[in-house]
């Protein structure tokens, strides 16, 4: 393995419980698994900023594909022999995917080519999509309770709700409802909403889905968003990468969603682009990075999988859990 991308094999002994790919290992494990995406596909699914490939997707998530579809099928599997010995009904319970990372990782870029590849298996499964952000606490309550500059971190959710909403898709719920966050206003919207219907496979996106619950009195913990989880992948890059990433991104949404008379940023677009880099920046420090060595990062080794990103935002190294 290149020792000059191995940052996730810092400190790891034989102890590990993860097994560290270099990119061309990986991309070596996508053996017949075919390209269902073509240009047109990807240029729908990436993100602002996000230049990614097909041949990241070949490489990278070809591979992945191929490893939750051997998972999925043996969950599936255990599902049905489980029914079996208990002679209950067919219920169906759907394959939830957790990704978590930091804000500018490129985690919306991943979450959507991930569901597209998944709906694309041969036996056309349904895949859906939920991001956590139509769980926070809506501007007016934010600011009720001072968190307008903690938003994103842990208590700025409504936890409650978004772990009643998991429990009941988990347990094969019809029509389960769930908010739609606008990132153009910056909030909330009422009314908005997503309706997961018994997915065969849901993919839950967001900064903090991997967090533990904390410990309580008496030893009696109640569920946490990621106890739903069947699998979790981390999205993970150097803070100075993520950085630029943030304040380039910042800087072409002055020129593109900013301008949009609806948007909550639209006082960015008046000022110079100094100006607008120094308060992206300013963002960055006091909000951003706060969170991800705070709350985010110290949940990257309860991740399924991690996957390294170096220049460019290209993966340059996948660690599996291997326990």
């Amino acid at each position: 393995m290149d020792m000059q991308v191995s940052r996730l094999a810092e400190g790891v002994s034989d102890l590990s419980p993860y097994r560290l790919f270099s990119r061309s290992e990986w991309a070596s494990l996508r053996a017949d698994t075919p390209l269902t995406l073509n240009a047109d596909d990807l240029s729908k699914l990436r993100s602002l900023n996000d230049p990614i490939s097909l041949e990241e997707i070949a490489e990278i998530y070809l591979p992945l594909a191929r490893l939750l579809s051997l998972y999925v099928a043996a969950t599936q599997g255990l599902f049905r022999a489980t029914q079996r010995f208990l002679d209950a009904g067919d219920g169906k319970v759907p394959y939830i995917i957790g990704l978590a990372g930091s804000v500018s990782a490129g985690k919306s870029t991943t979450a959507r080519v991930l569901t597209a590849l998944l709906s694309r298996w041969p036996n056309t499964p349904k895949v859906q999509l939920v991001t956590t952000d139509g769980f926070l606490l809506n501007n007016a309550e934010l600011e009720r309770q001072g968190l307008m500059e903690r938003k994103g971190f842990p208590e700025s959710y409504e936890t409650a709700a978004l772990v009643r909403f998991l429990s009941k898709v988990k347990a094969g719920e019809r029509n389960v409802h769930a908010p739609l966050y606008s990132h153009l206003v910056y909030d909330v919207v009422p009314g908005n909403e997503v309706i997961v219907d018994r997915p065969d496979i849901l993919i839950v996106e967001g900064l903090n889905v991997l967090q533990p619950p904390r410990p309580v009195k008496g030893g009696f913990a109640t569920a946490f968003v990621s106890d739903f989880f069947d699998f979790s992948i981390y999205l993970d890059a150097d803070e100075s990468m993520l950085r630029t990433w943030y304040v380039d991104r910042f800087l072409r949404l002055r020129n593109t969603a900013f301008r949009d008379p609806k948007s909550y940023f639209r006082r960015f677009v008046e000022i110079s682009e100094d100006e607008a880099r120094a308060i992206a920046i300013g963002l960055w420090e006091r909000i951003n990075l706060v969170n991800l060595n705070e709350n985010i990062l110290p949940t990257r080794p309860r991740a399924s999988l991690i996957l390294r990103k170096g220049a460019d935002h290209l993966i340059e190294e996948v660690a599996l859990r291997r326990l």
